[in-house]
């Protein structure tokens, strides 16, 4: 059955899901990885595929930006489609002085400045966590590959242009980069009973004044797809 926001039926999408924010990037990875890939989304322009990768049934839908977009297209798979396992692949701006542009970075855990688990009614803090069978396999996939990367972990803002120039309280904490999604999805799949992971690239670094093109952030982290795509065959 279909949602407000997913034209899929159940059984178009596979028990794993590569989510990226860039719906087109979603089309890049669907239509130069996958075998046989069907699009079973169009809605909101929020572009989802279902193919094969090494004969292993593999999903990869956009996610748009932030948390609650994320949070929306994840709870939806998780509990109307039945996925098991979503691996958000991104891009995030380094913010620890050891990580450098292009790195790989696999998302242990996620601090947030997001009041995203307010909903769980929870007596103090939740600190959302990726499941270990993922990281273990990303760890394992870019290690093979021979990939600069760091686990550990990131932080996931509400806010792109941070009035208070916050990004360097969360360096002092060992936080390694920051995106805009990752909380919401860990918090989601505990709910849920369910996986999740982040694997993103580095596409700029603010301290540092460095920065990748809106094209290359779309198409060029080709290491970042394919460990996804590697740790989506091992689960």
């Amino acid at each position: 059955m279909s949602t407000p926001h997913n034209s899929a039926k159940k059984g178009d999408i596979a028990r794993t899901v590569l989510m990226p924010g860039d719906p087109l990037r979603a089309k890049f990875i669907a239509e130069n990885y996958l075998e046989n890939p069907v699009c079973y989304n169009e809605v909101r322009g929020m572009l989802g595929f279902t193919g094969t990768y090494k004969g292993v049934p593999v999903s990869v839908q956009g996610s748009g930006m932030g948390m609650p977009s994320m949070g929306i297209y994840s709870y939806e798979l998780y509990s109307e489609y039945d996925v098991e396992n979503i691996i958000r692949i991104g891009t995030a701006g380094s913010i620890a002085d050891n990580v450098n542009l292009r790195d790989i970075i696999i998302g242990v855990s996620a601090s947030t400045n997001s009041n995203y688990g307010i909903q769980y009614r929870l007596p103090g803090t939740y600190a959302p966590t990726a499941s270990w069978k993922l990281i273990a396999s990303a760890v394992k996939s870019a290690e093979e590959k021979g990939c600069p990367y760091h686990a550990g972990n990131i932080l996931s803002s509400d806010t792109f242009y941070d009035d208070a120039n916050s990004l360097g309280d969360w360096a002092k904490m060992g936080v390694l980069a920051v995106e805009m999604e990752s909380a919401a999805l860990y918090m989601n799949a505990a709910r849920a009973g369910k996986n999740a992971l982040c694997i993103l690239t580095v596409s700029d670094c603010p301290f540092k004044g460095l920065e990748t093109t809106a094209e290359e952030r779309q198409t060029s982290f080709r290491d970042m797809m394919e460990i996804a795509l590697e740790t989506a065959c091992c689960i």
